[in-house]
Parts: C-alpha cells; sequence; structure tokens
C-alpha cells in the first residue's frame, strides 16, 4: 500500500523528523484555488516564510518535470498555481503513458537549501536484513545514480536483532561528507527513519531529497512511504490513509476479496491458484505466442464468491479476449472451483472463449460439472493443453 507524500510527512514528524510546514487541499474541499490561498496564509502567519510551494499529490515521482510542483512567492502565484495543478494529468516515467489525474495539493512552506541529498531504507532479501541507502546526488532518481554514478551510492545493512547502531548513521554521514555538528544531527536523524520504518511495518522509506539547509539543518524536502499490505491489520491509521483515487478499479475490487491482481499488457485473462502456479501460466501463454492479461491469485481457499470477483476484475479489462482457469486442488476442491466458474459464467453471459484446466482434489467431480454445465467451456488436460487451445481460440 502506497500514501501521499504529506501523508509519509506526518507519520515521520511523530518521529522527530524535521519535516517543513504545509496544509493539504484536496478537491473535494470545494474552491480548491481559495482554500489554497488561505493554507498559504495559515503557513506563512506560522512559520514567517513568504515562500511557498504548490505540489501536486499523487503516488509516482517525477511530478516536479511533469508540471506538478510549483514554487510560488506571491498568493496570486500560490492562487494560479493551485488552479492549473489540481485535475491535471500528470504523466512522468513511473505513472506510464496513462499518467494520473491529481486529486490533492499540499501547500508547504519555502526551504532554503544548501545541499541535496538521496536516502532510503529498504529491506534487501537477498542479506535478509534491512538496508539504508544513501547518496549524495539528491534529486536524481535512485536507479539512474546507480547507474550513472554507482560510486556515489553507500549502503549500510542494519541486522534487524541488533537495531540501528550509532556507528550506522556515521559511515552514512561520513559518506554525505557531513561536518562534526551536522553528522550528530544526522545519526540521530537516520536513528528516526529506521524506527518509523519498523514500527510501520514500512517496506520502503525514501527521502528525496534529504536537505541540509541554509541554516545547517537537515529536513525530509519529500517523502514516499509504502507498506507491507500483509501488515496493515496491526495498522488501521495507515489503511485510513488510502487513497482509492490513486488506485485502478481492478485493484480496489480485488483487494475486497483478497486476491493477488496485477493488470497486464496481453488479451488472455488468467484465473490461477498460487502465485508461483500464475507465473508459470503466464510463462507458458507466452511459450505459445499468446500474452497475459493480467496476474491473478485467487488464493488456496477460493470458494464460489471469489471466483466469481475474479472472473468479474478480468473481464473489467476490455482487452481480454479469452480467459484460462487454472487450478491444482489441494486446499481448494476442483468441484467447488467447477461451481463456482459455471456460476460465473452464467451471471456474466460470459462471451469470451473460457479454457479451464483443472488438477487435484475432486478433480473428476469438478470435469463433470463443467461438462455437465451446458456452457461453452474448453477442458485441458494440462498447462501445455491449455495454454495451446487458449491461444488457438483466439485465432
Amino acid at each position: 500500500m502506497n500514501i501521499h507524500e504529506h501523508q509519509a510527512k506526518s507519520l515521520l514528524k511523530k518521529y522527530g523528523v524535521s519535516v517543513p510546514e504545509g496544509r493539504v487541499v484536496d478537491e473535494k474541499d470545494g474552491d480548491v484555488a481559495a482554500k489554497a490561498v488561505v493554507a498559504a496564509q495559515e503557513i506563512q502567519k506560522s512559520t514567517g516564510c513568504s515562500i511557498w510551494v504548490v505540489k501536486a499529490q499523487i503516488h509516482a515521482g517525477g511530478r516536479g518535470k511533469a508540471g506538478g510542483v510549483k514554487v510560488c512567492k506571491t498568493l496570486d502565484d500560490v492562487k494560479a498555481a493551485a488552479k492549473e495543478i489540481m485535475g491535471k494529468k500528470l504523466v512522468t516515467p513511473q505513472t506510464g503513458a496513462q499518467g494520473k489525474i491529481v486529486h490533492r495539493l499540499w501547500i508547504e512552506q519555502g526551504s532554503s537549501i544548501e545541499k541535496e541529498f538521496y536516502f532510503g531504507v529498504v529491506i534487501d532479501r537477498a542479506l535478509s536484513q534491512v538496508m539504508m541507502i544513501a547518496s549524495t546526488e539528491g534529486g536524481m532518481e535512485i536507479e539512474e545514480v546507480a547507474h550513472k554514478h554507482p560510486e556515489k551510492i553507500v549502503k549500510v545493512p542494519i541486522d534487524v536483532t541488533l537495531g540501528y547502531m550509532p556507528f550506522h548513521g556515521r559511515k552514512i554521514a561520513k559518506a554525505l561528507k557531513l561536518n562534526a555538528d551536522q553528522t550528530k544531527d544526522a545519526v540521530k536523524l537516520f536513528g528516526a527513519f529506521y524506527q518509523t520504518f519498523m514500527d510501520t511495518d514500512a517496506s520502503q522509506v525514501e527521502i528525496n531529497p534529504l536537505i541540509l539547509t541554509k541554516e545547517g539543518k537537515l529536513s525530509a524536502l519529500d517523502a514516499k512511504m509504502n507498506f507491507d499490505d500483509n501488515a496493515l491489520y496491526r495498522h488501521p491509521e495507515i489503511v485510513e490513509m488510502r487513497d482509492l483515487r490513486e488506485e485502478n478499479a481492478q485493484d480496489v475490487e480485488a483487494s475486497k476479496y483478497e486476491l493477488a491482481y496485477i493488470a497486464l499488457d496481453g488479451n488472455i485473462g488468467c484465473l490461477v491458484n498460487g502465485a508461483g502456479l500464475a507465473m508459470a501460466t503466464m510463462d507458458i501463454i507466452k511459450l505459445e505466442g499468446g500474452e497475459p492479461a493480467n496476474f491473478l491469485d485467487v488464493g488456496g481457499g477460493a470458494n464460489k464468491e471469489k471466483v466469481t470477483a475474479a472472473f468479474k476484475i478480468i473481464l473489467q479489462d476490455t482487452k481480454v479476449k479469452a480467459i484460462l482457469v487454472n487450478i491444482f486442488g489441494g486446499i481448494m476442491k476442483c468441484d467447488v472451483i467447477a461451481e463456482g466458474v459455471i456460476a460465473a459464467a452464467r451471471e456474466l453471459e460470459l462471451k469470451v472463449p473460457l479454457v479451464v484446466r483443472l488438477e487435484g482434489t475432486n478433480v473428476a467431480r469438478g470435469k463433470e460439472l463443467l461438462s455437465q454445465s451446458g456452457l461453452q467451456i474448453t477442458p485441458a488436460d494440462d498447462l501445455g493443453d491449455a495454454a495451446r487451445k487458449v491461444v488457438a481460440s483466439l485465432k
């Protein structure tokens, strides 16, 4: 799950991280331009700052280059920037060609920047440790820095059984070429980032840029956080931050039924149980010359309701011209899946070719139900046979 910049900053602030003061303006608030001016006036009254930054809040990086970040020196500039950005479609390298519509703004006090750095906390799965990453090349995408200037990236692994230690922070501060006073502040700051990461079950905390102000203070000028979905039950306050407007309709619907769904660019819909089997199914479809339209794992305990929901999600994608159901029944019984497939096909008046491969518990009964359904369902004997038949159905 992703959250907006201003939400990430609110979490970081609770752990003592310095962030510029700001206010949120949402399209639901009505007169966006007027609300933005009021927000700027409140910030000026609180901080004395008469320079503001109007930022689009979308779940993607590269907003500045796409016109989603404006520095404003007057209240009229704030008003104009709010009108220009709100409702605008921003196309960035992370959004793809379809872009994202701006539904929310963050009005923030301006900062006096001396230097910009990159800082991140992620999970290194190869080492099974938390990894802190930093670079002097702040403001750039870390992938671009890694490609062009790999020597400017420092990585510091942290064993979670021991946790963050001051020497971790000093190593990063040295790589960022901070002086003694700045290093003292940095060690505490990096510890705060680590604690935020651990306490919230985050999968990423990215500060780009982390700035050194002209006053010699470190501050998070931007913040990006995402979280392990499997741990969200422990964090209802983070779940409340979810902005459904930032997600496509299929993703939202899939989450209601605890389905793992990712849209792809092909035209063969896939309904599979188990992530590994789903990956293998997509691979063999491509091997046979087809293109999968999605990754969809209904899980090991799917019922008729889940299967019907999965079909609806697949068919919301207008590119889908055929569907392959590939189920290995272990905990999940093949006859139950067959009932779900039949119910979904009838309810949705399925008009695209449907190929079904069943194997495992109660497979004979499952195949019998499919053959007696009176529906145009093509049975398959194995995964290779299923892939060949679904690709052939498109021709």
